[in-house]
């Protein structure tokens, strides 16, 4: 299935679908010409497939290698060139070692899953697959980075993660019901640029603006102006961070209080109202939640405040909360209380009104589902009960067999001694780089596949360099893109990179279980026998169904869609008692008796206020919001050509305030220092007003590069923000990140600029 060099190979991306042809020296890319808002983030592939970047054979940590003294890792150590016979060898022996010696609960499968948009050659499923074929098991992580908290308090309340989120409310009622759009946390297009497993069209921009041109008004309530497209034409209510709830809770004492909330379908369809009412009211602490009490708190007008509340019960309104809120200390609770205050506007069921977590917060949202189901590889069967919630791994590795809890249950941290990660980069994930770097120095192994030397590649002791996803077949799909793409070989693998199935595949004949892995199949074979389940589908469906090999030739396959009939939610407005939601109660729960028998402090028993145990201070008077960046996926590719077009001077661009910026004597392009007490960056400053004052945004996935010869707490010279971040969770219930928000000071940095290495290639023999 080779590509000719002069052919445009079909191929897809998280970010998109498109054709690309390799001339020689760079890439040349073509978007799909059915998508109608291409996404920009596609030009990071033109340069990449050769960078210096690119991981060319497989590399040994000489400090690992020589095993004579316990040294730290650090990112100036030398490595040293093996061939892939030793490596594979050197490997088997050691993932035996650890085996024998601590069991298959003593290693960490660590992969993070947005790797590739493939479903064959999925980073994740291969390390996951292979660990438990070939080891009996892993520890795995639950949750994820972006809905670490939403993930676990959405069940409790209305019975799940993806009936709120993925299947429910879709851009095509908005652009034809909505009356009012109430975003907390807004809709960037550069998030929902960005769906697992690829997306042939980009619909957000287009239905919000079809909505505006019918007159629905929409508010982006966020502390950035542009978290809302121009084409929505939104009123921005500029809110200071970490405090929508106090808004929500005074929209619904308004609510109440003035007789406008639908208790017709509280009481059916809602249980707990009464002791919410409670402290809505302020009965029992005698602070009424409402507009003057949050206007303090958030910033917002208490006659702003009111004036919202009686719009929303006059036309079809629809609560959207974004990944960003619950990415903070108690991010449970803005989660809850958007879910209460739709519930009260009586209108969740109804189509494109009621409530929608994360909307625009990823492509995959909003969308219809497809009817049949894509390919898929089995992971297996994992041999190992022992997990942690994802964002809690420096917890994990620093603190063996120390307890913790999380959801109801009391457990401990597994003790672990190998860590195998395939495809991510948790030096852009995690919180606390610094304290993240003595964590990563407790594993007695750490192993990495990856196709360019990321922070986590160079903090791994055997690297083993793997193919792009344009040096490799594949098939492209998502569960709410209507189109299956065959993602053809652009160009020849850099150097001694193979595929993960590949390297995989060699390990396990070492270890003697290749047939398990593998099932005697190649990856061709793979790719045929994933292709099969969809295409039976088909047939069933009545619709074109093609063999693999013509579907192969073809490049693309379009793919039924579901009826956009509101999902689950729909059901249940419709008839509660035929479709109970799966909570204990059947309803949504306003009060949960579940998590009240948890006891948790930090996430009470119906939504609250609580607010941040690090406000801005003196010291550290800014509020940092460390988002989602717009030039790249997370940290993938910030060597391509897009993501280093939005650089200044080689770093990350910081944005801040005009009179934030004029007391410190910062003027646009000035490098930056900012810093708190976990830590300090340098960026290159963009004055804007579309930052209200006190705070100041950082995107995440500039590649971490320290300073090199410090210590303790070293600069990073390229501007990733979660040296300063906090790295505890969200509470007890859910553990979630809490990386979007934190607080800090900025100044103008002085003196010389230290180069910038985050690309280079480290010490090699």
């Amino acid at each position: 299935m080779d590509q000719a060099a002069d052919d445009w190979a079909p191929h897809s991306a998280h970010w998109g679908a498109f054709s690309a042809r390799w001339n020689g020296e760079t890439l040349d890319v073509t978007p799909y010409e059915g998508d109608p808002a291409p996404s920009p983030i596609l030009q990071n592939f033109t340069t990449a497939m050769r960078h210096k970047a690119r991981i060319l054979r497989p590399m040994v940590r000489k400090a690992w290698l020589d095993r004579s003294a316990r040294t730290e890792r650090t990112f100036d150590q030398e490595f040293v060139e093996c061939s892939w016979d030793r490596v594979l060898d050197l490997l088997a022996s050691e993932l035996s070692r650890v085996k024998a010696e601590h069991g298959a609960a003593a290693v960490f499968g660590g992969s993070y899953g947005w790797s590739s948009a493939g479903r064959f050659h999925h980073a994740q499923s291969q390390v996951h697959r292979f660990l438990n074929m070939a080891f009996g098991g892993y520890v795995r992580s639950v949750n994820s980075y972006s809905a670490g908290a939403s993930a676990v308090i959405l069940p409790h309340v209305m019975g799940g993660y993806e009936a709120v989120s993925r299947h429910n409310v879709t851009w095509d009622q908005i652009a034809e019901h909505s009356d009012v759009v109430l975003a907390f946390g807004g809709m960037a297009l550069k998030n929902s640029h960005v769906a697992s497993g690829g997306i042939s069209r980009h619909i957000e921009r287009d239905a919000m603006a079809t909505a505006a041109r019918r007159g629905a008004a929409f508010y982006c309530i966020s502390p950035l102006r542009d978290d809302m497209p121009a084409d929505a034409n939104a009123r921005w209510l500029p809110i200071k961070v970490g405090t929508d709830v106090a808004l929500m809770l005074a929209l619904a004492h308004t609510l109440l209080t003035e007789d406008l909330c639908d208790k017709a379908f509280i009481e059916r369809y809602c249980t707990g109202f009464e002791n919410f009412e409670r402290y809505l009211r302020g009965r029992d602490d005698g602070t009424p939640k409402d507009a003057a009490w949050a206007a303090d708190i958030t910033g917002i007008s208490s006659g702003t405040i009111i004036d919202l509340a009686r719009r929303l019960p006059r036309g079809r309104t629809l609560i959207a909360v974004s990944h960003s809120l619950q990415r903070a200390q108690y991010g449970e609770q803005p989660v809850w209380m958007g879910a209460v205050l739709a519930a009260m506007l009586g209108q969740i069921g109804l189509p494109g009104g009621g409530y929608n977590y994360a909307l625009g917060a990823l492509g995959h949202t909003g969308r219809r589902i497809n009817a049949v189901p894509i390919p898929t590889l089995s992971q297996g069967k994992n041999g190992v009960s022992e997990f942690i919630p994802v964002a809690r791994v420096s917890d994990m590795l620093l603190n063996p067999g120390e307890p913790f809890e999380y959801n109801g249950r009391s457990m401990h941290y597994p003790d672990i001694k190998l860590v195998y990660w395939a495809g991510g980069n948790p030096f852009h994930h995690h919180q606390d780089i610094n304290r993240m770097r003595q964590a990563f120095n407790a594993p007695q192994t750490i192993v990495v596949h990856e196709s360019a030397w990321t922070p986590m590649a160079k903090f791994a002791d055997i690297v083993l360099p793997a193919t792009m996803t344009l040096e490799r077949d594949d098939i492209g799909a998502a569960g709410t893109d209507p189109r299956l793409v065959a993602m053809r070989r652009a160009v020849d693998p850099i150097g001694e990179a193979r595929d993960d199935f590949d390297i995989f595949a060699g390990l396990a004949r070492k270890l003697g279980v290749e047939q398990a892995f593998t099932e005697g199949r190649d990856s061709r074979q793979w790719l045929a026998h994933l292709y099969e389940p969809t295409r039976k589908a088909l047939v069933e469906a009545g619709w074109d169904a093609p063999d693999f090999d013509e579907f192969w030739r073809r490049g693309e396959l379009a793919l039924p869609s579901a009826p956009d009939d509101g999902g689950f939610l729909r059901a249940f407005r419709n008839d509660p008692a035929a479709n109970r939601l799966s909570t204990p109660s059947g309803k949504i729960e306003i009060y949960s008796k579940a998590i009240a028998s948890f006891g948790y402090d930090d996430c009470p028993p119906h939504p609250a206020w609580l607010p941040s145990t690090e406000p801005p201070s003196a010291r550290h008077p800014l509020t940092l919001i460390a988002n989602q960046p717009a030039t790249r996926l997370h940290s993938q590719l910030d060597f391509g050509a897009y993501s280093q077009s939005s650089k200044v001077a080689g770093r990350e661009v910081v944005r801040l305030h005009p009179d934030d910026a004029k007391r410190r004597g910062v003027a646009n392009g000035d490098i930056v220092r900012l810093f708190n007490d976990r830590g300090a960056c340098l960026a290159a400053a963009a004055v804007t007003d579309d930052v209200m004052p006190g705070v100041i945004q950082l995107s995440t996935g500039a590649w971490y590069d320290p300073e090199r010869g410090a210590t303790e707490q070293p600069l990073c010279v390229h501007g990733n923000p979660n040296v300063l971040t906090r790295d505890i969770g969200t509470s007890r219930l859910a553990q979630g990140c809490c990386g979007q928000v934190t607080v800090v000071e900025c100044e103008k940095y002085e003196g010389a600029l230290p180069s910038i290495r985050a690309f280079d290639p480290p010490g090699q023999r």
